[in-house]
C-alpha cells in the first residue's frame, strides 16, 4: 500500500483526495479528527510556522478514547508494515501514551507482544531506570516502529532518530502518524514524510491526511458545530499555498 504522502497536494487542499485509508473513513474522522482539530490564530508549531489550525492529540484522555486510538494505530501499522517488529517507539511527550496504548492494542488484536519505548526530555540520573529512555530498553537486533501524533516539518524525527540508532544496533522499520499535514519538510521541497524517508531510509505513512480532514469537515457539522467554515477554509488554503507540497 502506498503511503498517503506520495500523492501531490494542490494549492487548494480540498481539490486533493487521499485514496489511502486503513479503516472506514467516517469512523476515522469522527474519532481522530472531528473532536481534536481546532481553529487557531497564528498558532506557532514546533517547526516555527504559524498555522491557522492545529491537532491537539493531547485531548485523548479517557480510557475509551485511548483504547480506540491504540486500535487505529495498531490496525494501520499491521496493514502497512506487518508484524515483524519488536518495539514501538513514541517520542516524548505525546508519543509516550500513543506507544503504550498501541502496544496494548497489538496484543489484543493480533496476539503479538511488542515492547514500548520512549525518550526522556531530560536524562534521569538515579534509580533502576536511569538514563535517557523509559519503558523497554532498546537492544541490538530490535526492529522498531516509530510512532507519532503528527509530523509537520520532520523536526521531531531530526531529534529522535539519532537517539534511537545511537542506543543500540536497531533497524527502524517505519514511521506511523495519525495525521499527515501534507506540508513541505525542513528542506522546503518535498513533504515532511517524504523528506524523513529520504533522509533516514525508512518508509512513512499516516492514518488520515489533511485533505481528508478538509473534505470531511468543510461546512459540515461535527458534534453540533461547523469546525471548518469559509473563513478557516480560506486561511487553510492560504497556508498551503505557502507550505503545502505543490504538484510536480
Amino acid at each position: 500500500m502506498e503511503p498517503i504522502h506520495e500523492a501531490p497536494l494542490a494549492t487548494d487542499i480540498a481539490s486533493f483526495r487521499s485514496t489511502t485509508t486503513f479503516l472506514p473513513l467516517e469512523n476515522q474522522m469522527n474519532f481522530i479528527i472531528c473532536k481534536y482539530i481546532y481553529p487557531a490564530r497564528d498558532f506557532t508549531l514546533k517547526s516555527g510556522r504559524k498555522s491557522p489550525f492545529f491537532m491537539n492529540a493531547g485531548a485523548y484522555v479517557t480510557g475509551t478514547q485511548l483504547m480506540k486510538l491504540g486500535e487505529y494505530y495498531a490496525k494501520a501499522i499491521h496493514e502497512t508494515y506487518g508484524d515483524d517488529f519488536d518495539v514501538l517507539f513514541g517520542p516524548a511527550y505525546k508519543g509516550i501514551p500513543i506507544s503504550v496504548v498501541t502496544a496494548v492494542a497489538y496484543a489484543k488484536l493480533y496476539g503479538k507482544e511488542v515492547r514500548y519505548c520512549s525518550d526522556r526530555k531530560e536524562e534521569k540520573d538515579h534509580g533502576a531506570d536511569k538514563g535517557g529512555f523509559l519503558g523497554s530498553k532498546l537492544q541490538d537486533g530490535d526492529r522498531v516502529i516509530m510512532i507519532e501524533d503528527v509530523t509537520t516539518s520532520g523536526k521531531s524525527m531530526e531529534e529522535t532518530v539519532p537517539k534511537v540508532r545511537g542506543a543500540a544496533d536497531v533497524t527502524i522499520i517505519g514511521l506511523m502518524v495519525s495525521l499527515n499535514r501534507m506540508e513541505v519538510g525542513l528542506g522546503g521541497k518535498v513533504s515532511a514524510l517524504e523528506e524523513i524517508k529520504e533522509r533516514y531510509g525508512f518508509p512513512t505513512s499516516a492514518i488520515v491526511s489533511m485533505a481528508d480532514v478538509v473534505e470531511h469537515l468543510y461546512n459540515k457539522e461535527c458534534e453540533g458545530k461547523v469546525v471548518i467554515d469559509d473563513a478557516l477554509k480560506a486561511a487553510i488554503d492560504k497556508y498551503y499555498a505557502e507550505y503545502g507540497v505543490k504538484n510536480a
